[in-house]
């Protein structure tokens, strides 16, 4: 049972600072855990926060609620915020005043859903919003300013009013040498350093002569960042090519693959991100680079350094110009709010079916090795029978399928094995939904997968290195 409420100076910093805290405070997964961590928050309060729709209505649900959680509630949370890398509003609560003057009650206004057809900010006050008083709490909530409607916008301007909501940038966080002892038994070796080598060939620009029916992928360039500092953090060394041809990716795959490195550390990783087809993906100059090829490139007849080492994939690309419109949930909300307008990525990729070839392995005579194993690959979308469906981006913060792989590995790869974070990446996408209103793209879906030929679990173990 907490002491009762949070000091009085506490309060009265939570309210100096609550309307930049509103507007500014980015409250993540990492964030709550660490005031969960310091039974400040509850399972329950946790859940109830982060199922706001939008990074106001978190802001604004956990500020409300810190003053009701004890005298150690304030200390918390400018911990968490230096944690999480706000230091900038840990001092703006712990500065001191110049002075203090006696609190104003301030009206509360709870944010509210946008209607349709609004891309602009949250929660604009009007006649008919509800408004109420502060009761249980004497924090007020910043009462927003009247704005004059804006003129509406064409398509080309929405796509560039997006939230403000960038990429997760926390840390990675870390493996514990009690996590690391008791499962390293179990699962693929992951203790050299680097990890292992990655790739990331992201192509953003395409040939307006070699290839006039693709269009610049807006927001692809955030993604190879994205992909960049987690692997990195991850200690992996990364390698970063944009905007190749078809042959030039090929070229640069058969490069990596002959790479001596690969026999001293424990894995590798590929990224690949462009438009694409069923089975392949595009150059800039319109040519297709056949998925199967890659993967064949990979496996261990092709690359023996590699062998019954963990090789991870991830596809970002369409499989398919079809786009998921998705299907009324029967038991679920009438709605899902969308935080923001997505952009559809054009194009198609998709993963080939393997024809293997059989060869003997005459090095190793007594043991023999499938033509291909040891792989995982995500996959942006969906490859089906029936329908190849396209994958979503949006043109400030990236891809779906990246944000949502960048920010699980972040939070979760300290003790979740890859397979188990791709199924959290899955239920992720499967809540997001589109929001464009007025375009084919509102309240579009998207479901990503991943296909795996591991034998093992493969635990990444960030930042742990072993004492010899």
């Amino acid at each position: 049972m907490l002491e009762c409420g949070m000091l009085e100076r506490d309060k009265r910093a939570l309210r100096r600072g609550s309307n930049i805290l509103i507007k500014q405070l980015v409250v993540d997964e990492l964030l709550i855990q660490s005031l969960q961590a310091d039974d400040i928050l509850t399972e329950s309060m946790a859940e109830t926060i982060m199922a706001e729709q939008t990074s106001q209505k978190r802001s604004w649900r956990l500020i409300l609620l810190l003053p009701k959680r004890g005298p150690r509630a304030f200390s918390s949370f400018c911990s968490a915020l230096r944690e999480t890398e706000q230091q900038h509003l840990h001092d703006l609560l712990t500065q001191s005043p110049e002075k203090d003057g006696k609190d104003t009650p301030v009206e509360i206004i709870q944010p509210e859903e946008e209607p349709e057809g609004n891309t602009g900010r949250l929660g604009m006050p009007t006649a008919e919003k509800k408004r109420e008083r502060c009761v249980d709490s004497s924090l007020p909530f910043p009462t927003q300013e009247e704005i004059a409607a804006k003129r509406g916008r064409t398509h080309e301007a929405m796509e560039f009013s997006l939230d403000a909501d960038s990429p997760i940038n926390t840390p990675v966080l870390p493996c514990t040498p009690d996590f690391y002892l008791s499962h390293c038994h179990q699962s693929y070796k992951m203790n050299s350093s680097p990890r292992g080598l990655a790739l990331v060939i992201s192509n953003v620009t395409f040939d307006p002569c070699a290839a006039p029916d693709l269009d610049p992928r807006k927001g692809g360039e955030v993604d190879d960042e994205v992909l960049r500092k987690v692997f990195t953090e991850l200690d992996y060394l990364v390698t970063v090519h944009r905007d190749l041809t078809a042959q030039d990716m090929r070229s640069c795959i058969e490069n990596f693959c002959s790479q001596p490195d690969h026999r001293t550390v424990d894995s590798c990783v590929v990224c690949l991100l462009s438009h694409g087809v069923d089975g392949a993906i595009y150059g800039t100059d319109g040519q297709l680079l056949q998925l199967d090829w890659v993967f064949k490139s990979f496996d261990n007849a092709h690359c023996p350094l590699l062998q019954n080492k963990p090789k991870v994939f991830f596809i970002q690309a369409c499989r398919g110009e079809e786009m998921d419109c998705g299907v009324e949930q029967i038991d679920g909300p009438v709605r899902t709010c969308s935080p923001c307008c997505e952009q559809l990525d054009a194009g198609r990729e998709g993963q080939g079916d393997a024809q293997c070839r059989q060869r003997g392995d005459i090095g190793r005579p007594r043991i023999k090795l499938p033509q291909r194993s040891d792989m995982i690959c995500g996959f942006a979308s969906l490859k089906g029978q029936r329908i190849c469906t396209a994958a979503m981006r949006n043109t400030k913060r990236g891809s779906w399928f990246i944000q949502e792989l960048n920010t699980t590995l972040r939070l979760q790869a300290r003790d979740t094995h890859l397979s188990d974070i791709m199924v959290q990446v899955n239920r992720r996408i499967k809540e997001r939904e589109g929001y464009a209103p007025g375009t084919a793209h509102h309240r579009c879906k998207e479901m990503s997968e991943f296909t795996s030929s591991l034998c093992k679990d493969l635990y990444l173990f960030p930042k742990y290195q072993p004492q010899y």
